[in-house]
């Protein structure tokens, strides 16, 4: 286990320099449109308020890519903050002035840093400590609670937890690693894991890792047609990598070699216009017409799935099961986090890891309906895969 924030003895006065991610989306007017980054590290950031350090936050909006461009600017991240807080977050313009700011701050007050990826160093992929050695000074002891960002070694998510200590980290980083190696290593059984997406070259790592320990194992959305194709099934003109139909081979042998229930789509709507605008049909997802596409896991699957998660105590979904972005073809994803949902409340433990699952669950329902729902899309990806995430490699251990 890594040192957290609450392993630091006396703090008040000390400056707390934290990596969090507050990449959050912008509108054309810079208005923030879903702030669940930033209320996410608020339980971190108000912990070291109470403890009476002095908080400078460093974050990256976007990819400018080493250039300071004011498109990608923190400023608005800040005012937004500064209305969470109901106090003001200072804004700090950039790493040269930024010790002039720190040596002014008081006791529980919050400063936020203009955007680290400004700075080419932040993501290079050297050695060099320079860029770590100068953010160094900025702080008494560093903080990552960045779990979104943990998978980059970058200065700020890694190099600098090596220059800086003690390096520990923050209440959403502990909370992340913990939800996700619990459902890993000390599940309670049946486990079962539901993979979904387009590519079953993205999510080999996911789907090898977890075959060593999961019960049942729900592979939907676009992935299934190739696992389809390699059976010898008709997939028309559904989402297909020719180049993995032998890996999808060697999944299915290894499920059953491991005795994993690997439950796969039996029924799919399909269409010829992936818009929505066309006609849509179910049809057995082995047997898809030609010209037509799987959008969405068809009602007998829909049912299949829910009873497997039902029964399961454990669940970790990573990838919806349709192209849920479009009403038309939401259901399938809707009933399968649906039945996550009932599962929670029966007393299950729920994972939602990353990405677009992530998006479906906030679509659909709230992050309280289930027991974790993770900040970090790739970063949970990685971890799920069984990776070591630099930005938590980093940190100093219990």
């Amino acid at each position: 286990m890594k040192k957290s924030i609450k392993d630091l003895g006396d703090i008040q006065g000390k400056k707390a320099l934290i990596r969090v991610d507050v990449n959050v989306p912008l509108d054309e007017n810079k208005n923030v449109t879903d702030d669940t980054r930033i209320q996410a590290i608020l339980p971190t950031v108000k912990f070291l308020k109470d403890k009476g350090a002095k908080i400078i936050l460093m974050a990256h909006l976007g990819r400018p890519k080493g250039e300071k461009n004011p498109e990608f600017t923190l400023a608005p991240v800040a005012k937004y903050m500064s209305k969470i807080l109901g106090e003001e977050v200072i804004f700090i313009p950039s790493v040269e002035e930024a010790g002039n700011y720190v040596d002014k701050l008081q006791n529980g007050q919050v400063a936020l840093l203009e955007n680290i990826r400004y700075y080419k160093a932040e993501e290079a992929k050297d050695d060099d400590m320079t860029f770590a050695n100068e953010l160094a000074k900025l702080g008494d002891f560093y903080v990552n609670d960045a779990f979104g960002a943990a998978h980059r070694n970058h200065t700020s998510t890694a190099k600098l937890a090596k220059v800086l200590k003690p390096a520990v980290s923050g209440l959403l980083m502990e909370k992340e690693i913990r939800c996700l190696s619990e459902a890993l290593d000390n599940p309670t059984r049946p486990f079962t894991a539901i993979v979904g997406g387009a590519k079953v070259s993205s999510k080999i790592g996911v789907l090898e890792n977890l075959l060593d320990k999961v019960d049942n194992m729900i592979i939907g959305g676009g992935m299934a047609y190739t696992f389809i194709k390699s059976r010898g099934g008709k997939i028309g003109n559904s989402i297909c990598e020719d180049d993995q139909l032998e890996v999808a081979k060697a999944i299915e042998k290894k499920a059953q070699e491991k005795g994993v229930n690997l439950v796969m789509s039996t029924d799919v709507l399909v269409t010829y216009v992936f818009s929505g605008n066309g006609t849509y049909i179910f049809v057995n997802i082995n047997e898809i017409p030609d010209g037509f596409e799987g959008v969405d896991a068809g009602e007998n699957s829909r049912k299949a799935f829910a009873d497997v998660i039902k029964s399961s105590k454990t669940i970790l979904m990573n990838g919806p099961v349709g192209a849920f972005e479009n009403p038309k073809f939401a259901e399938g994803t809707k009933a399968v986090l649906q039945a996550v949902v009932d599962a929670t409340k029966a007393g299950a433990t729920s994972v939602i890891g990353g990405g677009d699952s992530v998006s479906a669950a906030k679509k659909f329902f709230k992050a309280e309906d289930f027991s974790h729902v993770s900040t970090g899309g790739g970063a949970s990806l990685e971890f799920i895969e069984g990776k070591v995430l630099p930005g938590v490699a980093a940190l100093d251990d219990k």
